[in-house]
């Protein structure tokens, strides 16, 4: 297989594009195949469709079907259409069943009905049991294409099996037992049984010790799970313990990667809109409700500005810090909220516990406060005519607002996942709206105190 650095990757496309353009058929079949199906994906995007259309008819099934899954949904599609007038099905055939379902997930009921019309049976019926699952659950993303061993089976046997069915498996690492009534019993390794005497029973051989996931267990506990153990892939059981599936590595790197981009589009209240494939309106009419509602909720700041109003004409300066105090309040709610979401999502709150982590936030937040009151204290008089009551008072304020603004961030994700919902809703603009109120409200009420003074 070539392995090409990104000097060389632009020269060896061009030379393969110009062979198929040329018509040699065969050289262009030679080179394509030597490359690893991510590098071929990227050649036929850069294919014109009329030089595609000639692909398709020179490559296999099995060929495209590597090519198609590395695709993502809308390039899919749009290799599904200029094949309308040709039969796909073979392709989808040669494909593991998660990686259909998931396309097929995409379609209207219309055109999937058509395409499991024209697979085979057996691939069909797999494809159309993963559909019944219920969205990033264990069930939605497991693969069917595994070999499950039976107690009994002598070792020797086994390694016969693996040379004819391992090519059609989506792993072999880890090959997984079961009993008599399908029930997983246990795991053993490609390994165990390399060096295990042949006529011993793959049940003397297994470990009992395996760690399955239920089929429906969410997506992202799955993965969490795997990252856990270093596992290569995780066994998907039933309420009844019977062995459905495999979830493998490489679909928990792609949950990883949908939950982290789920979340940071929960974070700046994009979601549905972090795709650059939609249009500018659409991603306009999915963002302007948040900014709409989040224009309301900063009316509210404004409103209370206007009840400390004689406060504000008496001392107007005062409105000259009302930018820094909101600015620094809401940055520091926002690490907290970041903070806590992220340790929320990896589990680590399991061995410290939910109080420590407000502690620690509080303890942060007053830390950081701290440092930036000292700051102004020895600044604001400089600036400002040596006016320390002022600075006192804007020193203070940041110092309280801070270590208030940490504690919003890091409870009000916790109390969200305490009702079982997704804490990242907890959104970085709402938190920092919420924390803007709060500081103005010290802010103003501390200098209408200490009005006289100033």
């Amino acid at each position: 297989m070539v392995k090409l650095n990104d000097e060389t990757r632009a020269a060896y496309n061009r030379d393969l594009l110009a062979l198929l353009q040329d018509g040699e058929d065969t050289a262009f079949r030679l080179k394509f195949l030597d490359l690893h199906p991510v590098d071929q994906m990227e050649v036929v995007q850069q294919m014109e469709e009329e030089n595609r259309n000639r692909f398709y008819e020179i490559m296999t099934a099995a060929e495209l079907a590597d090519i198609f899954e590395e695709l993502d949904v809308e390039e899919q599609k749009d290799m599904v259409h200029e094949w309308e007038n040709k039969d796909m099905s073979d392709v989808f055939n040669h494909m593991n069943a998660d990686d259909v379902a998931d396309f097929l997930g995409e379609l209207e009921e219309k055109e999937r009905e058509e395409i499991l019309t024209g697979m085979d049976s057996e691939e069909a019926e797999d494809v159309k049991e993963l559909l019944t699952y219920e969205e990033e659950t264990a069930g939605a993303i497991m693969t069917k294409e595994s070999i499950h061993l039976h107690k009994t089976e002598k070792v020797g046997d086994v390694l016969n099996r693996l040379r004819n069915e391992a090519p059609d498996a989506e792993m072999i690492y880890y090959l997984y037992v079961v009993d008599e009534s399908e029930k997983l019993a246990g795991v053993v390794s490609l390994r165990d049984l390399m060096v295990a005497p042949l006529d011993e029973q793959v049940g003397n051989v297994m470990s009992r010790r395996v760690v399955s996931v239920h089929v429906n267990d969410d997506q992202e506990d799955v993965a969490r799970l795997i990252q856990k153990y270093d596992f290569l892939a995780a066994p998907v059981v039933s309420t009844h313990n019977q062995l459905l599936g495999i979830v493998t590595v490489d679909d928990v790197i792609d949950v990883l990667e949908e939950e982290a981009t789920e979340d940071l589009a929960e974070f700046s209240t994009t979601r549905g809109t972090t795709d650059v494939n939609i249009s500018a309106f659409t991603a306009a009419k999915r963002r302007a409700p948040w900014i709409i509602l989040l224009m309301f909720l900063g009316m509210i700041t404004a409103g209370i500005i206007g009840q400390f109003e004689e406060t504000l004409e008496q001392v107007v300066l005062l409105s000259a810090f009302i930018p820094m105090l909101m600015g620094s309040a809401g940055n520091v709610g926002t690490q907290s909220l970041a903070v806590v979401v992220r340790s929320l999502a990896l589990g680590n709150f399991e061995k410290k516990g939910l109080f420590w982590a407000l502690i620690r936030e509080l303890g942060t937040g007053l830390v950081i406060g701290f440092a930036c009151a000292l700051t102004l204290i020895v600044l604001i008089p400089f600036l400002y005519d040596g006016d320390l009551f002022l600075a006192f008072i804007v020193g203070f304020s940041i110092f309280l607002s801070l270590g208030v603004a940490a504690v919003i961030g890091s409870l009000v994700p916790l109390i969200i996942n305490r009702l079982k919902l997704d804490p990242a809703i907890a959104s970085g603009p709402f938190i920092t709206t919420f924390i803007d109120v709060v500081s103005i409200t010290i802010y103003f009420s501390l200098a209408t105190m200490l009005l006289q003074f100033l």
